[in-house]
């Protein structure tokens, strides 16, 4: 009798050795290199650019959580976007190679403009050098380094906690549309330009800090997310733009091994250019800056940091059908009439090659609706992370927020597959780039804030 207590006690005091206490939440990270070889064609703009070296590495970053058996991922790579099928690719190997189901893992791109091309992605994107074998060969990749950042994250699992707060930084974001004195909407309407009457819509200034550290207080991770454009570096070398800068100040502050995850909130329409000041605003001094600013506010919210209570992740999602832009007839000869001529003598006004390109991919479509995924991981009831596909409009965003039951509320753009731009109602009858370049139509946006807001409402639990 008192051998079979002896054993059973000893059984009791290996399970608890071995595995997690009921409750306990555990966070792993763990960060992979993505920077691709020089010569491959550069994202962001509608011309060729071959990259000519590195100013900074380009990385796939992932935070794991796991609580009570429950897991999920967290991955931002450094590039201007991720197309669907690298997304189901990276979430397939990562089912094989870990514990995290693959409909528990949100992948979004920072939407740095000095990353490389990709294949597949749209039209725009063949043209400018997406079909070159050597960036074929750097997408195929693509899935298996995500799968490997998962791997690694969910391999260096350890006891941790979780602290939030929100910071606020309004000398930074721009909104780069304008109500211009003609009546018509502009678009980067340029530095000091007198006709400017005032920005067509707002920003969102918030700075949302996610921090895990262990239970003996060493830095794990920092989230950051901040709705601006990533497109200050330029030049012909790869960098994550100004997401380098904030990394770099966080981690001589905190500790070299803590990572730190960027990703991009709704920032469709909005920039960094101030065009009430005449200094010009690229280059890597201006992303240095733009990343110190941003620092400096994360290092002032780490003083407000509150505990968190989590439990375990929770997820849910929905694909969501949105309806095409109408074409009208003779457009898609039109189009291709300005396709053959980009790079001719001949080459068409840059908004006739955003429209091209934008009714050249709708055409290709054939009518079939745009298959989008609205992801919701909840931790508690206080934390949640929405992925939303595409660069939307900020004030979509800020409706989400306005909406959402959870104290904490980040939304990464361009996250799980991208579909481009995602205007407003209001921007689509306003015109101008954005609604011009979009492939999807009007209402599309806010059929995404009614989704996202739907799955807040369903995970948060009292």
């Amino acid at each position: 009798m008192h051998s079979t207590r002896r054993a059973f006690g000893l059984l009791c005091f290996l399970a608890v050795s071995t595995f997690p206490f009921a409750g306990e939440l555990r966070v792993g990270t763990a960060s992979v290199n993505i920077t691709p070889p020089v010569g491959i064609p550069m994202a962001g703009y509608y011309a060729t650019r071959l990259a000519e070296g590195t100013h900074d590495e380009l990385n796939a970053k992932a935070i794991v959580f796991e609580q009570d058996g429950a897991k999920a991922a967290l991955v931002a790579l450094d590039l201007v976007t991720l197309a669907r099928p690298t997304i189901d690719e990276a979430r397939r190997l990562i089912a094989q190679l870990t514990g995290v189901p693959p409909d528990a893992v949100m992948i979004s791109a920072t939407h740095s403009h000095t990353g490389p091309l990709l294949t597949g992605i749209s039209t725009r994107n063949a043209v400018y050098g997406g079909d070159m074998e050597i960036a074929k060969l750097y997408t195929t990749t693509l899935a298996g380094k995500i799968a490997e950042s998962v791997r690694l994250a969910e391999s260096a699992l350890a006891p941790a906690r979780l602290s939030a707060a929100v910071g606020r930084e309004d000398s930074l974001p721009f909104n780069r549309r304008f109500l211009m004195k003609d009546g018509t909407v502009g678009w980067n309407a340029g530095k000091l330009n007198p006709n400017i009457v005032r920005p067509a819509g707002p920003t969102d200034p918030a700075v949302p800090v996610v921090y895990a550290e262990s239970t003996a207080g060493r830095p794990l991770a920092t989230y950051v997310n901040f709705a601006m454009h990533l497109d200050t570096t330029g030049g012909m070398q790869f960098s994550s733009d100004y997401a380098f800068a904030l990394a770099t100040i966080l981690s001589r502050v905190k500790s070299p091994d803590m990572l730190t995850l960027f990703t991009i909130g709704c920032a469709g329409d909005i920039n960094h250019v101030n065009t009430g000041i005449k200094d010009p605003q690229k280059g890597p001094a201006e992303s240095e800056r733009i990343g110190t600013v941003l620092g400096a506010e994360v290092l002032k919210t780490y003083t407000r940091l509150a505990p968190v209570v989590t439990a375990a992740p929770r997820v849910r999602s929905a694909i969501v059908k949105l309806p095409l832009p109408t074409l009208a007839t003779g457009d898609v000869e039109k189009a291709r009439s300005f396709a053959t001529r980009i790079g001719t003598k001949s080459d068409p006004k840059f908004l006739e090659k955003v429209w091209a390109f934008a009714v050249l991919d709708t055409f290709g479509r054939d009518g079939k609706p745009l298959d989008v995924e609205v992801q919701v991981i909840a931790l508690g009831s206080d934390l949640a992370w929405v992925s939303l596909p595409g660069e939307v409009f900020v004030e979509l965003g800020l409706a989400i927020k306005a909406a959402s039951p959870f104290k904490h509320t980040i939304i990464a753009e361009l996250a799980n597959g991208s579909i481009g731009y995602i205007p407003t109602k209001r921007a689509f009858v306003e015109g101008n780039y954005e609604p011009v370049s979009a492939r999807c139509a009007s209402g599309s946006g806010e059929m995404l804030v009614e989704t996202a807001t739907r799955l807040l409402r369903e995970l948060h639990q009292p």
